[in-house]
């Protein structure tokens, strides 16, 4: 697998990363930590060299089975975490990093991510640049590598940016979810900012696993996903009736067809969860595929048929 250089840093990461929010538990149903380790050590194997986790998942827990899963190859991989919103006064952006490096079994965090602005989810407004001082700081004392943001909007970028290096944005987006296109897209491909795109197969529904009729279990978030709310979900259905010839065509899944059409933009690269073996040997071989003009203009065109119907309101959910 080809890496790419992650915004104007030293790192290099895979076009594919594997993201592990639901290696946290809370929130998600049927996840165990050594069904979570054996994926994360096969992403590995696979050629995935990039895996993304937070604080906020399952309260380190994320954090903590990743890190071991991990640790006997930890400097052949680039790990990605995020400050939550109720941690960016200074002195907790410190203490919030001591305990991500603790809970990976590591000394550096390659990308240290804030996950959403502050004042997000009914947080304390913090000034953004008492925010990355201390994020500069952790940089000059070796504890990061790497500064990125996430669920940021061009405005707030480029206020962050104005004190420090901003390396990436992590926004939603995928065929069905193309708000940042109309955001900070633009910004971030002219100042050199990687888009790690998460929800990059709209948590599974670019995969067609989804039936008509399907239900979530009580405790799975995805239950409040936009797009699976009435007329959404039909919309999705039509277009994935569309998308299965081209798949088909390609001899390829609509999950591997979807991760390929986020990492042929650009700059940008595809962060992909996933529970199994099987599942993330599938996701690494998307960096294989090859999309033709064609068939970027065909896949834009299916996505219109729901993305045309959304508002423009960012949030993927309704917490």
């Amino acid at each position: 697998m080809q890496l790419r250089r992650l915004g104007k840093s030293d790192l290099k990461i895979s076009p594919i990363l594997m993201g592990t929010w639901q290696a946290g538990k809370e929130m998600w149903v049927g996840i165990e930590d050594a069904q979570t380790t054996s994926a994360i050590r096969a992403a590995f194997e696979a050629g995935i060299t990039a895996f993304d986790t937070a604080e906020a998942y399952g309260k380190g827990h994320s954090e903590r089975v990743l890190g071991a899963a991990v640790s006997d190859f930890r400097d052949r991989v680039i790990l990605a975490t995020k400050v939550f919103p109720n941690h960016l006064k200074a002195e907790q952006v410190t203490e919030a990093c001591h305990r991500s490096l603790k809970n990976l079994k590591t000394d550096v965090i390659d990308l240290y991510q804030i996950h959403w602005p502050a004042g997000s989810f009914g947080t304390k407004a913090v000034p953004i640049g008492e925010t990355m001082g201390a994020l500069n700081r952790l940089k000059e004392e070796g504890k990061i590598r790497a500064i990125g943001v996430s669920n940021f909007s061009r405005r707030q970028i480029e206020e962050a940016s104005q004190y420090g290096r901003i390396d990436s944005l992590q926004p939603p987006y995928s065929l069905f979810w193309r708000h940042v296109e109309n955001d900070a897209m633009a910004y971030c491909e002219k100042n050199d900012i990687t888009i790690l795109a998460y929800s990059s197969m709209a948590q599974g529904l670019l995969t067609g696993k989804f039936p008509k009729d399907h239900k979530f279990q009580k405790g799975d978030h995805r239950a409040g996903n936009r797009l699976f709310i009435p007329g959404n979900f039909q919309r999705v259905h039509q277009a994935l009736d569309r998308l299965r010839p081209l798949a088909a065509e390609k001899k390829i899944s609509l999950g591997q067809l979807a991760l390929a059409w986020v990492i042929s933009h650009a700059g940008a690269c595809a962060i992909a969860g996933a529970r199994s073996k099987n599942q993330v040997t599938q996701n690494a071989a998307a960096a294989d595929v090859s999309l033709s003009d064609d068939d970027l203009a065909r896949l834009n065109e299916i996505g219109r048929l729901v993305t045309d119907y959304l508002d423009d309101d960012p949030m993927m959910w309704n917490f």
